[in-house]
């Protein structure tokens, strides 16, 4: 089976029982042909578009596995295709992986915030972006309950585990259980009392500056990463957790 790398939605070409289908929506032909040869197999199916027009009218008659998505297209960011992806309810649960040649942090960040899964920067290896796909439909086929995610962190409920944009962080327990507090009860501030009671149990009889000690902690390992600023101080009365927002 041959792709036609110049029309994106592949047409006259059936796909084949038990493929994933992944929509690559990138302008730049060589990397399109790039990923195509490395990928389209008997694993999975690639349908190409050019820019957020062919994309949008792939997606309003069929539903892929996953997106591939270039941040810089012809017509539209890639960054505003995938919010709208997000805000349509039939979409919304279709994973993305954005592809850029933008470096920065703040760049990674913004295309996390709008509801991205994952983020490659060019130029990337085939081999590894073939990784992070098997990775982000993994978590798909196995469901988010036991996941917390804010933005690059991310808490596996089951592991015990904090991963910073993949990352794993070396989290003690207590901080682990207080940083798993915050992410389930974002938006609101707790006193050192209250989070004493939560985190720590009402049958312990633990100071409340053993609070400020871990939440010092917790901020130490979050700041390499730039996530420290998620834990808000509340002069005079406790902490608050922020949660990224569009």
């Amino acid at each position: 089976m041959h792709l036609n790398l110049a029309n994106s939605t592949n047409k006259g070409y059936p796909a084949a029982m038990g493929k994933r289908k992944i929509l690559l929506v990138e302008d730049e032909k060589p990397i399109r042909e790039m990923i195509f040869f490395a990928l389209d197999g008997d694993e999975y199916e690639i349908i190409a578009a050019v820019d957020g027009r062919e994309a949008s009218e792939y997606l309003n008659a069929n539903m892929p596995d996953l997106i591939l998505m270039d941040w810089m297209l012809p017509d539209v960011s890639g960054l505003e295709l995938v919010r709208r992806i997000k805000r349509d309810e039939l979409l919304s649960n279709i994973p993305v992986i954005m592809l850029t040649a933008k470096t920065e942090e703040h760049n990674k960040i913004d295309g996390l915030d709008a509801g991205a899964d994952d983020y490659m920067t060019k130029p990337f290896s085939v081999k590894e972006l073939s990784a992070r796909i098997r990775a982000v439909l993994r978590r798909l086929s196995s469901g988010d309950n036991n996941h917390l995610s804010n933005g690059i962190l991310v808490l596996d409920l089951d592991k015990h585990t904090v991963l910073i944009d993949g990352d794993e962080l070396d989290v003690g327990p207590t901080e682990f259980k207080l940083l798993e507090f915050f992410m389930t009860h974002p938006e609101k501030v707790y006193s050192r009392a209250q989070l004493l009671d939560f985190v720590w149990g009402r049958n312990k009889f633990v100071e409340e500056r053993t609070v400020d000690v871990h939440i010092l902690r917790l901020r130490k390992l979050l700041k390499p990463h730039g996530c420290d600023k998620m834990i808000q101080t509340i002069r005079g009365y406790g902490y608050l957790f922020l949660t990224n927002k569009e």
